[in-house]
C-alpha cells in the first residue's frame, strides 16, 4: 500500500508536465495538445482511483503522509509532501472525474477556437493546482497552490479578452479573491509565529493540549476569509456570478465544482481549529447561512442561464459552509461531492444550449427545446431534480444530511433558512426549465442536439447526480459518513419527517414554478408589477455591485486624488523647484565663464585682494 501511495505525487504532475508541454511545443497542433491535456488528467484519475481503492478497503482513520524539507529556520519548520487520507482522496477523485469529463465536452465546445491550445493548457495548470491542493500537507504548501488556482481562474475567466466584459470579469475575481487570501495568509503567519510548524497533523497535535485557545480566536477568523474569497461567500461573492464570461465548460469546472469548492475543503481539512473556537463556528455558520438565502432570492428572478446557475451555485456553497459551522463537516464534505456532479451537469447542459442557440444565454430567447434538444434537456432535467433534493438522486441525501445537522444541533432558525432554501432552489430551476426547454413560444428555430463528445459526458455525470448520493444514504449504511469523520463532527441518526418535510418543500416548488410558467395559472407578468420594488432588487442583486463601485469612487478613487495632489503639487513642486534653482544657478553662474583671458585676471586679482584684506584683519585682530 505505501509504495502505491508513495507515488501519488505524479497526480498533480501529470497536468502540470501536460502544460508544460503544450506550452512549449504543442501551440501549432490544438487537437494534439488538447489531447495530451485529457491523456494527462486521464492518467490521474486512473490513479485516483488505485488510491482510493486502497483507502476504502482500509480501515477507517487511516491517514499517509509523505513530506520532505522545504524550510527550516530557527522558530519556524515548512515541508513539501502529501497526505492522503479519507477527506483527500475523495476530492482526488471528484477533481479528476469531472475535469476529465470538462476536457472531453471542451473538444465540441470550443472546436474551431483560434487559443484551442491555450485553453488546454490552462486547463492542465488549473487541474494540477488543484490536486496538489488537495494533496498538500499543511498550511504553506496549500497557500501555494491556493494562489495557482486562483491565477488559473484569471486566466480561464479572461480566456476570451478581445470581450471587455471578460476582461473586467477576470480583473474582479482576481482582485476579489486577493481581499480574503490576504486574511488567509495572516492567520497562517500567525500560525507559524505561535508554533513554529505549519504541518496539519502536527498542529492538530499541539492543539490537543493546548490551553490558550483565546489566542486561536483571531486565526479561525483570519484563515476563515480565505473560503470567504475563494468560495465566495458573503460579502466576497460579487465576482462569481460576473466569472460566467468565462467559457462554459470553465464554469462548469472551477466555478461550480472544484476551484469554489476549495473554500470549503479548507474548513474541513482545518476543522481541528475552527472545531475549538466556538466563536469561529457561529460566524461561519452565520455566514454560510445568510450567503445561502440571500443568493437562492437573486437567483429567482435572474433571465441569464448561467447566471442563475452562478447564484444557485453561490447559495448551495452556503449550505456547505454552514454545515461546517454547526458542526456537520461530514454532511458539508457529502454535499460538495453530490453537488460537483450535478451543478457541473448543470452547467454543462446550459453549455449545450449556448451552443446551439449561437451564444444566446436568455431564457426568454429560448423555449421549446426539448423536442430539439431531448439528450441535453433530460439530462438537465436530471440534474435540477439532484439540485432540488427530489429523492432519491444525490442531492436528497446530501441536503438532509444538512438540514438534520441544522435541526439537531437546536439552530432552528439556520434550519428554517435552509428549508426555505430548498423550496427557492426547486422554484427557480425549474422555472429555467419550463420557460426555456418547455416554453410556449420558440426562438431557437435552428437548435438542434450537440455533438456526442459533449452529450457522452452529460450522460456520465447524470449517472452520478442520480447514483452518488447513495454512498452516503441509510441504504448503503452511510459509507460516507463512516470514512469522513473528525473529531467533534456531529453525526445525527436519520429522521425520515426531515426527509418528507424537505421534499415536500422541493415539490411544491417545482408545483409553483409550473403554475406560473408553464401551465400560466399565475401571471408572472402581473406579480412582476405587483411586487415592482421587490423584482427590481433582487434583479440588481441587492445592489450591492453598484454600493461597491460607490466605495471604490470614494475611498479608492478619492485617495487617488489626493495622492495625485501630493505628488502634482508637493512631490513634482519639490522636484521641479530644486531642478528650477539649479537651472537658474547655471544660468548666473555662465556669465562667469566667458573665456576672456582679462576676465580671469580680474578674478585672480579680486581673489588676492580677498585673501590680502582678510589677513589684515586677522593681524589687527590678533595684535588688538
Amino acid at each position: 500500500m505505501n509504495d502505491l501511495l508513495q507515488g501519488a505525487w505524479i497526480i498533480p504532475v501529470l497536468p502540470f508536465l501536460a502544460f508544460v508541454i503544450i506550452g512549449l511545443l504543442l501551440h501549432r497542433w490544438p487537437k494534439v495538445a488538447a489531447a495530451t491535456s485529457i491523456l494527462a488528467i486521464g492518467l490521474a484519475l486512473l490513479y485516483s482511483i488505485l488510491i482510493a481503492a486502497e483507502v476504502f478497503s482500509s480501515p477507517p482513520g487511516q491517514v499517509f503522509v509523505e513530506s520532505v524539507r522545504w524550510l527550516d529556520m530557527p522558530g519556524l519548520r515548512v515541508d513539501m509532501g502529501i497526505l492522503i487520507d479519507p477527506l483527500s482522496t475523495v476530492m482526488l477523485l471528484v477533481v479528476t472525474i469531472v475535469a476529465l469529463l470538462v476536457q472531453i465536452y471542451s473538444l465540441g465546445y470550443m472546436e474551431g477556437d483560434p487559443g484551442l491550445a491555450s485553453y488546454f493548457a490552462y486547463q492542465s495548470i488549473f487541474a494540477g493546482s488543484m490536486l496538489g491542493l488537495v494533496l498538500s500537507s499543511n498550511f504553506g504548501q496549500v497557500f501555494v497552490f491556493w494562489e495557482l488556482v486562483g491565477l488559473c481562474s484569471y486566466l480561464l475567466i479572461g480566456f476570451w479578452f478581445g470581450r471587455e466584459s471578460a476582461k473586467e470579469a477576470a480583473k474582479k475575481a482576481f482582485i476579489t479573491n486577493r481581499v480574503g487570501d490576504f486574511g488567509f495568509l495572516l492567520g497562517i503567519l500567525l500560525l507559524a509565529v505561535l508554533f513554529g510548524n505549519l504541518d496539519y497533523g502536527t498542529l492538530a497535535d499541539r492543539l490537543a493540549g493546548y490551553q490558550n485557545l483565546a489566542i486561536l480566536v483571531p486565526i479561525a477568523f483570519l484563515l476563515f476569509a480565505g473560503p470567504v474569497g475563494k468560495s465566495a461567500q458573503f460579502p466576497l461573492h460579487v465576482w462569481l456570478p460576473d466569472a460566467m464570461e468565462g467559457p462554459t465548460p470553465v464554469s462548469a469546472l472551477i466555478h461550480a465544482a472544484t476551484m469554489v469548492a476549495a473554500g470549503v475543503y479548507l474548513l474541513a481539512r482545518a476543522f481541528f481549529i475552527f472545531s475549538a473556537v466556538p466563536q469561529a463556528m457561529l460566524l461561519i455558520a452565520a455566514v454560510g447561512g445568510f450567503t445561502a438565502l440571500f443568493a437562492a432570492t437573486i437567483a429567482l428572478v435572474q433571465n441569464d442561464i448561467k447566471r442563475i446557475l452562478a447564484y444557485s451555485t453561490l447559495s448551495q456553497l452556503g449550505y456547505m459552509v454552514m454545515a461546517m459551522g454547526i458542526g456537520a463537516m461530514t454532511a458539508g464534505m457529502f454535499h460538495l461531492m453530490t453537488h460537483a456532479f450535478f451543478k457541473s451537469l448543470l452547467f454543462l447542459g446550459a453549455g449545450s444550449v449556448i451552443h446551439a442557440l449561437d451564444g444566446e444565454q436568455d431564457i426568454w430567447k429560448m423555449g421549446q427545446l426539448a423536442h430539439k434538444m431531448p439528450v441535453t434537456t433530460w439530462t438537465f432535467v436530471i440534474g435540477a431534480l439532484a439540485l432540488a433534493g427530489i429523492p432519491p438522486l444525490s442531492g436528497f441525501w446530501s441536503k438532509d444530511e444538512i438540514l438534520l445537522g441544522a435541526y439537531a444541533s437546536g439552530n432552528m432558525l439556520l434550519y428554517a433558512l435552509g428549508s426555505l432554501v430548498a423550496f427557492m432552489t426547486a422554484f427557480y430551476m425549474f422555472r429555467l426549465i419550463f420557460v426555456a426547454f418547455f416554453g410556449s413560444e420558440s426562438h431557437g428555430e435552428h437548435a438542434h442536439e450537440s455533438k456526442p463528445v459533449m452529450t457522452v459526458p452529460l450522460l456520465i455525470l447524470a449517472v452520478l447526480a442520480v447514483g452518488a448520493g447513495f454512498v452516503g444514504s441509510p441504504l448503503m449504511g452511510n459509507v460516507f459518513g463512516h470514512f469522513i469523520t473528525a473529531p467533534g463532527v456531529a453525526h445525527h441518526e436519520p429522521s425520515i419527517s426531515i426527509m418528507v418535510i424537505s421534499s415536500l418543500l422541493a415539490i411544491a416548488g417545482i408545483a409553483l414554478a409550473w403554475m406560473i410558467y408553464q401551465k400560466q395559472a399565475i401571471s408572472h407578468e402581473n406579480l412582476r408589477q405587483r411586487w415592482a420594488g421587490i423584482y427590481q432588487l433582487l434583479y440588481h442583486k441587492y445592489y450591492i455591485d453598484e454600493l461597491y463601485a460607490r466605495l471604490i469612487a470614494v475611498f479608492i478613487d478619492g485617495t487617488a486624488r489626493v495622492l495625485e495632489w501630493v505628488d502634482l503639487r508637493i512631490v513634482n513642486g519639490a522636484v521641479n523647484g530644486l531642478a528650477y534653482l539649479t537651472g537658474w544657478t547655471g544660468r548666473t553662474l555662465r556669465y562667469t565663464e566667458d573665456g576672456q583671458v582679462q576676465t580671469y585676471a580680474l578674478y585672480l586679482f579680486a581673489g588676492v585682494v580677498v585673501v590680502l584684506i582678510s589677513a589684515l584683519l586677522a593681524v589687527y585682530t590678533a595684535l588688538a
